[in-house]
């Protein structure tokens, strides 16, 4: 039987493992780490349970239909619900909204509270449907590097309505043209972090990602993120697919221009086919260090990283959902801070996701886990304590301000991600959570392809290579690999 060896347990590399096993193949997880999931994580401490990674679950149809593959019926194992309302806005001023799922019922409260006619939200809203509807085929569920991707209707359609994609302007000019009220904008323009990139530099064509929430919706996994990894992971052991964990891989083999096997801690392994879960950027630098890198991608502006705590709060606050955003009062300085001055700014924009909202038994009664985070830059050798001391002290300031209380009183356990753990625990370059920054309209697409042009039977998979980061783009990062092996193959 063929053997596929997959470098990395993260949320990609199962979903690959699991596609080359329903294609016959032997396949074998090589992880470092100890636990499957990659970012896509779970800590319990004093009581309360944290999903230490992503925290944002659209397009679930990409997950079941793993379970789907091996005629399994995905409710069975894998449960989930949608959420009514997306996220609850606060800014300083005091004025504070409650974005719904539904879109006509968004459109009319948003109208309403931002004082913007109904038309223009809407006409924004179906403009970023048609923007997903003509390149969704093209750029996200293909290889943009393959000729035959070009070579289809989908793609002359695409051409065709080049202007309506906007990629030669920024998000953020778009959502001026398209709003009078700054709130509105920036409540538009927070989709740029969805990729880890900024709104003032990021192309227009991103706001097509808000339409994700919107048509899709947005839902809440029962027992939270890290059942996502847990259930794939779960599936491909009842498959057959075997993981090595505490297996770090040192080196992938190369003979006569073709991927043959790897180098672990410790042994070699053959295979005929090799996919890589790692960020692309150490894929490069440590597993291929004599083969020729593609110099120009891997020099790529770095997407944002994040610096997170994660508390135990004893209070319930009825006002906060799943997720809350609490706005920066400039935004435009602080993506300036981020990206330029590689610093997190004063007055930060603060996310709080709380899943005991959803499920209880993640906080003890009467209290919440809060997963308090805010945008930061990657890793290039700041002094983290300070930048973490500091911006702890200004993320309480703001919630104290902002929700008219002392939250430092209520904080009654605490763990804290910064950067630098980020790049440790997952080999993520500079701990960039989406790998290169979609901060230009070439870097927004010519993210590095899924497999070597250079070396025969090497793919990747992952948040650093096409499509992009985040769990919809990795999973389809695996199926646009396993649509490039060929469905025969030779059994020993």
């Amino acid at each position: 039987m063929a053997k596929v060896l997959v470098i990395g347990a993260g949320i990609a590399g199962i979903a690959s493992a699991l596609r080359f096993r329903k294609k016959g193949y032997e396949v074998i997880v090589l992880e470092a780490n100890s636990y499957p999931g990659g970012k896509l994580h779970a800590k319990e401490q004093d009581g309360f349970r944290f999903d230490l990674g992503p925290s944002l679950f659209t397009m679930p149809h990409l997950v079941t239909e793993l379970f789907e593959l091996f005629n399994k019926q995905p409710e069975d194992h894998f449960q989930f619900n949608q959420k009514k309302n997306i996220c609850n806005y606060f800014w300083e001023d005091g004025h504070r909204f409650n974005a719904i799922s539904n879109k006509q019922d968004f459109i009319n409260s948003a109208a309403k509270s931002f004082n913007e006619p109904a038309e223009h939200i809407s006409k924004y809203i179906e403009r970023n449907k048609r923007k997903y509807d003509l390149t969704a085929s093209l750029f996200l569920e293909k290889s943009l590097h393959k000729l035959q991707t070009y070579l289809s209707r989908q793609t002359i359609q695409a051409i065709l309505q080049i202007g309506i994609l906007d990629v030669n302007s920024t998000l953020n000019k778009i959502n001026e043209r398209s709003f009078k009220n700054p709130k509105l904008v920036q409540l538009f323009n927070r989709y740029a972090t969805y990729n880890g990139s900024s709104p003032y530099q990021s192309p227009g064509i991103m706001s097509m990602i808000p339409h994700l929430e919107m048509d899709f919706g947005t839902f809440f996994p029962k027992g939270g993120m890290h059942q996502i990894s847990l259930s794939l992971y779960k599936l491909a052991l009842d498959q057959g697919v075997q993981f090595n964990f505490n297996e770090k891989v040192e080196r992938i083999i190369i003979e006569n221009n073709s991927a043959t096997g790897v180098k672990t801690i410790k042994k070699n392994y053959i295979a005929d086919k090799i996919v890589s879960n790692m960020d692309i950027y150490p894929t490069y630098k440590q597993l291929l260090p004599n083969e020729k890198s593609p110099k120009k991608t891997l020099a790529q502006e770095r997407s944002s990283s994040a610096l997170i705590f994660y508390w135990g709060i004893e209070k319930e606050f009825p006002e906060l959902d799943l997720h809350n955003i609490f706005f920066s009062a400039s935004y435009e300085k602080e993506f300036s801070a981020i990206f330029r001055d590689k610093t997190i700014f004063n007055d930060p924009t603060v996310y709080i996701n709380i899943t005991s909202k959803e499920n209880p038994t993640d906080a003890p009664e009467g209290h919440e886990n809060w997963f308090v985070m805010v945008n930061a830059p990657g890793n290039y050798g700041q002094d983290w304590e300070a930048l973490k001391k500091r911006a702890r002290k200004n993320i309480i300031l703001k919630l104290n301000r902002i929700l008219k209380i002392d939250i430092e009183k209520l904080i009654t356990t605490e763990h804290v991600l910064d950067p630098m753990g980020i790049e440790s625990n997952t080999s993520s370059y500079r701990g960039a959570l989406y790998g290169a920054a979609s901060n230009n309209k070439y870097a927004a697409f010519l993210r590095h392809p899924n497999f070597s042009r250079l070396i025969k039977n090497l793919y990747f998979c992952g948040g650093s290579v096409h499509p992009g980061g985040g769990i919809p783009l990795c999973l389809l990062s695996a199926k646009i690999v396993d649509d490039l092996v060929p469905e025969t193959i030779t059994h020993a």
